[in-house]
């Protein structure tokens, strides 16, 4: 298949081509497309990741810390006192005195799963307390504390 670069004119002047050569452009995305064909696998691989026990600085605790727990069994207790799911949010207001601003201290059971922990998170969150703190155990040198973890 041939194409004419001169256009037939009376005066023997070469006309302008108009036509745009797109072989470049092609080239250009067809490799891009294969680089994003190759590295989008890549990006979404899961990866099954066990977490090790955490190593930070023990934080200062407060006074009179208001503690969140959850047991094995699913069931929270603000402090020392059992409460159900419903009362949450009563009950922190009556143990901050409705403090907002107070940091909680959730300590759940290892055999809860996250899902169970991030939804008691959220229960906390809607209830407008936002500084929460995790507790678990601090493993220094192989000996194990008690301690919060920001």
């Amino acid at each position: 298949m041939g194409v004419s670069l001169q256009q037939a004119s009376s005066e023997d002047e070469i006309a302008p081509v108009s036509d745009i050569n797109v072989t470049p452009f092609i080239d250009v995305i067809l490799v891009l497309l294969i680089i994003f064909m190759i590295a989008a696998p890549l990006a979404t691989v899961d990866i099954a990741v066990d977490l090790p026990a955490s190593t930070a600085t023990k934080q200062p605790r407060p006074d009179k810390p208001v503690y969140v727990t959850m047991k094995a069994d699913r069931t929270l207790a603000v402090g020392e006192n059992p409460i159900s799911r419903t009362g949450l949010a009563g009950s922190l207001d009556a143990v901050t005195s409705s403090d907002r601003t107070k940091r909680l201290f959730v300590r759940a059971d290892k055999t809860i799963p996250y899902g169970e922990v991030m939804t008691l998170m959220n229960d906390l969150r809607a209830a407008g307390y936002l500084k929460i703190a995790l507790v678990g155990l601090e493993s220094v040198g192989g000996a194990q504390s008690a301690g919060a973890a920001k």
